[in-house]
């Protein structure tokens, strides 16, 4: 593994080295993680909270999964299927009536697979101010037609 600093994105992304050393290779990683970055806004209803009137962890959790998706189908452009998530922190209770930011990176470049960090930000309607409530890791594998992992970075 080669630790890459992208300037783009905010998190170092680390990388599969197809040809060892090969720098040129590894600048075409970070542009594709600089390009596949996915944000997606959604207004926090009644309909998806709980008794607190706050949005369902679940549901936090099934949008960052499909945030996760859309980054590595971005990145790849291959099939790609979620095989686990990681630590998941709540960080702070999303009320409804507030407006949510999940922002996608790739952070992590394996063979066939890929890991995409997940943050939610929540902002109130009336304010510019925002703060993370949520973050998370999830891992992704490029497969074929037949379901079988295949390489994402082909030389």
């Amino acid at each position: 593994m080669a630790k890459v600093r992208c300037k783009i994105i905010s998190v170092p992304l680390l990388c599969w080295d197809i040809a060892s050393q090969n720098l040129h290779r590894r600048r075409n990683v970070c542009d594709l993680a600089a390009g596949s970055v996915t944000r997606v806004f959604k207004a926090v209803f009644p309909n998806t909270t709980n008794h607190y009137d706050t949005l369902f962890g679940g549901t936090a959790m099934l949008m960052m999964d499909e945030v996760a998706f859309i980054t590595a189908t971005r990145f790849s452009r291959m099939r790609m299927v979620t095989v686990s998530s990681d630590k998941i922190d709540f960080r702070k209770p999303i009320p409804h009536g507030t407006i949510i930011e999940l922002i996608g990176q790739v952070t992590k470049v394996g063979k066939t697979s890929l890991q995409v960090r997940v943050d939610i930000y929540v902002e109130q309607m009336n304010s510019e101010a925002r703060e993370m409530a949520v973050s998370g890791n999830f891992s992704l594998v490029a497969i074929n037609e037949a379901k079988q992992p295949v390489s994402i970075l082909t030389s």
